[in-house]
């Protein structure tokens, strides 16, 4: 089968499991769960059913490609699936706030429409929902010794998430981070729910130990050379790819791996100074000084380095599938969404 062939399959079992587990008990909590359902895409600012733009759902059908991979059921990994996505969209709502973002996926944040206060109390609302999902486990003939397997695992992740957000949003006012803080930082931040959906669908599929792991080493390898990509894309990408102008992130500022890395270059100290000068500037960088800084960063090699790390951790991403010894039209499916998401050819 094809990726799109694998994600027609999938994607609407991963629907379905959503929707009855983001459900109202009652309906005098409907706005609650129609603040969910907003958020989730399937709403309008009303509360009314829509279909819009609801994300890649890309932990979901990796956690469930692993599962299959490793000749498991996904019937009873949809419930970890479910799980792993309300727990990205939980770390979504929040961030919108953290960040002061009033957009999501080209509508309006959450927290934007209804005020923080609610915005906050989604973001909650939809991680015990995943936890509770989890629970559907049992339900599906998942045995206790891998839902606890499962569940700890997803708390480790969530943690991470949690601890790799922190990093993140002290960094905003630095320019001391070095290269090891930052990989530190979307490890946690980004990689550790990537881990943990490879990790999960392994867990519902088998008990080897080691087989675990090398789909968990896969879905972090994966993440380190997603956020990457994201992050040469931030700086050089096409509006047309990207959904956003070119250069934002330059724009705001943000500490990604190149701007870390000319911020530390220690081969040409003049430009990492002219780079932290304009980093230390208070705003938006203007598009003089975007330019500018776009310019120091080709000059040191920055871009390079990026694309480098990238090749790097999705390499160790295959070599980490191709360490299972399994071949079968799910592995194949891994392979090809890994390339898919950094551009390359499967």
């Amino acid at each position: 089968m094809s990726l799109q062939e694998l994600f027609d399959d999938l994607l609407p079992q991963i629907e379905a499991e959503l929707r009855a587990t983001v459900s109202a008990p009652h309906h005098s909590l409907s706005a609650y769960y129609g603040m969910m359902h907003y958020h989730l895409g399937w709403a309008d600012e009303s509360l009314a059913p829509s279909q819009t733009n609801s994300g890649k759902r890309l932990r979901p059908i990796l956690c469930l490609l692993s599962c299959q991979a490793l000749e498991g059921d996904t019937q009873q990994a949809l419930p970890a699936a479910g799980a792993l996505e309300l727990i990205h969209n939980f770390s979504l709502v929040h961030d919108d706030i953290q960040d002061g973002s009033p957009t999501r996926r080209g509508r309006r944040a959450v927290w934007d429409i209804w005020g923080m206060a609610h915005g906050i109390n989604v973001g909650d609302g939809l991680f015990v929902v995943a936890r509770l999902a989890l629970h559907r486990l049992g339900e599906r003939g998942v045995s206790l010794s891998r839902q606890l397997a499962a569940t700890l695992a997803l708390d480790q992740a969530c943690l991470a998430l949690c601890e790799g957000q922190y990093f993140d949003m002290t960094f905003e006012e630095r320019l001391d981070v070095d290269l090891d803080q930052y990989l530190w930082m979307i490890l946690q931040k980004t990689a550790a729910l990537l881990a943990a959906s490879a990790q999960l669908g392994a867990i519902i599929a088998t008990d080897d130990a080691n087989q675990i792991e090398r789909y968990r080493s896969f879905g972090e390898n994966l993440g380190l050379a997603f956020q990457i990509q994201d992050d040469i894309l931030g700086a050089w990408g096409e509006e047309a790819a990207t959904g956003k102008s070119a250069a934002t992130d330059i724009r705001d500022k943000k500490k990604t791996l190149p701007v870390v890395y000319g911020l530390n270059q220690s081969g040409d100290r003049l430009a990492a100074q002219k780079l932290s000068d304009l980093y230390s500037k208070q705003g938006p960088l203007s598009e003089t000084a975007t330019r500018a800084a776009l310019a120091l960063l080709e000059q040191v090699g920055a871009r390079q380095y990026a694309e480098d790390m990238a090749e790097k951790y999705y390499r160790l991403a295959l070599q980490s599938l191709e360490q299972s010894g399994v071949e079968n039209s799910a592995q194949n499916g891994l392979r090809a969404l890994a390339a898919s998401l950094l551009r390359r050819q499967a």
